[in-house]
């Protein structure tokens, strides 16, 4: 975790119980020949994708699990070079004192911000193991994610309101 996700996460009403991979998946279809040397990057599309779903546990009431989807797709010309999906999550508990409005941006924003590290990590080493360099993912801005997908949601809320 770096200093700033520390930072943030001592700020947050929230505590992560745990982290870890839901599903992992490494296609590299076309090994050997794909492998070659040749000239010329593969092109790369790359998605990521943010899940939140309440945990109904009578222990911890609060509780989440928030995860995070990211897959890459590599080609070169037509061929696939490799494929990595991974489904990242963290199970968090919120506290009491946290209003139902500001509860869905937390978790949309901040907790895949904190785990998003470990998710692009797990990329690069499997592209690496993979026989491809490393697949560095740019930081991503989960505020500007949450904010264009739920644009459409928040504008009938302020007119409803």
């Amino acid at each position: 975790m770096t200093d700033e996700s520390a930072q943030i996460a001592r700020n947050l009403p929230v505590i992560i119980h745990a982290q870890y991979i839901r599903d992992l998946s490494f296609e590299n279809p076309n090994a050997p020949q794909v492998l070659k040397p040749s000239a010329g990057r593969p092109e790369m599309d790359m998605s990521i994708n943010i899940g939140m779903r309440e945990v109904k546990d009578e222990e911890l009431p609060g509780m989440y699990e928030v995860s995070l989807r990211i897959r890459a797709a590599a080609k070169r010309g037509e061929m696939t070079a490799f494929i990595i999906e991974v489904d990242y999550a963290a199970s968090v508990t919120v506290g009491g004192g946290v209003d139902q409005e500001t509860i869905h941006p937390l978790l949309m924003i901040e907790i895949p911000r904190l785990i998003f590290p470990f998710a692009r990590q797990i990329i690069a080493e499997m592209s690496q193991q993979g026989g491809f360099p490393a697949v560095m993912i740019a930081p991503v801005d989960f505020q500007t994610l949450y904010v264009q997908r739920f644009a459409q949601e928040m504008e009938a809320t302020k007119q409803a309101g």
